[in-house]
């Protein structure tokens, strides 16, 4: 897997932005600056530390997918620890297999740091070739959304 980072400033209090990233009092937020990558991007569970978390969509089928994911670290205002487990594939958790080995352990994660009521946003996370392309693309296009929310 390789190491895919981006980084953006955001023109907004940090709670604000870490709130609007993770959808914690309003989860169209998270589906907002996340559909850039699928128009029905959304997430079931919860951000708190341990918990298990799939980020869904639905496909062009209608069906749900997505990823099976566990959030390792959870510090509100400062990082947040994503390790991706598996694929949720129409509506099924798959947590081994060929689909999955090349990336199950996968690490998604995000760094806040404010500074005179401007947030730094970092974001690593591990990617597989066949992904990095388009996470190069379609990430920054993500975090524009995120920035223009967060700054209304």
């Amino acid at each position: 897997m390789e190491k895919l980072q981006f980084k953006i400033t955001i023109n907004a209090p940090v709670e604000k932005v870490y709130d609007f990233m993770l959808g914690i009092s309003d989860k169209s937020n998270y589906e907002k600056w996340t559909a850039l990558f699928n128009p029905t991007s959304s997430f079931e569970g919860s951000w708190d530390k341990g918990s298990k978390i799939l980020f869904i969509g639905t496909d062009e089928k209608g069906e749900k997918g997505g990823m099976v994911s566990e959030i390792v670290e959870n510090i509100p205002n400062k990082f947040v620890s994503i390790k991706h487990n598996g694929i949720l594939v129409a509506g099924k958790e798959i947590t081994e297999g060929p689909d999955v080995e090349k990336w199950a352990g996968g690490f998604e994660n995000y760094s806040f740091e404010e500074k005179n009521g401007i947030t730094v946003v970092s974001v690593e996370l591990d990617s597989t070739e066949d992904f990095t392309n388009y996470m190069n693309k379609t990430y920054p296009l993500a975090l524009d959304k995120l920035k223009e929310i967060s700054e209304k």
